[in-house]
């Protein structure tokens, strides 16, 4: 009976190590690990998010595309898709280092244009969000533009 007790203990001690383990290695790959961009965002890129699919601009009602690497701006009634803006007086005056941008990471957030609009109207003229080429964190250095990047290869290549 003893015996039978040590090994009944053994093996419900061993379920849960397993168990246990099971849970540690879980909880380290969550979505949001998993899906973090922010080597492919471009610096001048709001600090703060680990994942951005696209920007909105108030300042020009426009979009960018992180993945697509591209702004997303209606000419009339359309949207269009280029990577860069067109050179008109609308958006001449534009200053990506110096302009507010919200994340959205939603499809096709231009579909949603008048919503953000109005919800984000009051960041219009803001020029003081924190862009990734001047952070000092050392998670933005994984960005092959930021002014740190190659240091930050050369400290991980040891």
């Amino acid at each position: 009976m003893k015996t039978f007790r040590f090994f009944f203990s053994l093996v419900c001690a061993l379920a849960i190590i397993g168990v246990a383990l099971i849970s540690i290695n879980c909880a380290g790959t969550t979505d949001a690990s998993v899906s973090a961009n922010i080597g492919d965002q471009p610096i001048w890129g709001p600090t703060g998010y680990d994942r951005a699919d696209f920007y909105y601009i108030p300042d020009i009602d426009s979009y960018y595309s992180v993945s697509e690497h591209e702004y997303i701006y209606r000419d009339g009634t359309e949207w269009h898709h280029a990577a860069s803006l067109p050179n008109t007086t609308a958006y001449s005056s534009y200053d990506q280092y110096h302009s507010y941008k919200v994340v959205v990471n939603q499809p096709k957030p231009y579909q949603d244009n008048e919503n953000h609009k109005a919800k984000y109207t009051q960041y219009k003229g803001v020029k003081t969000q924190p862009v990734i080429r001047d952070s000092k964190e050392t998670k933005y250095f994984v960005n092959k533009d930021h002014p740190e990047h190659d240091n930050w290869v050369k400290s991980h290549q040891q």
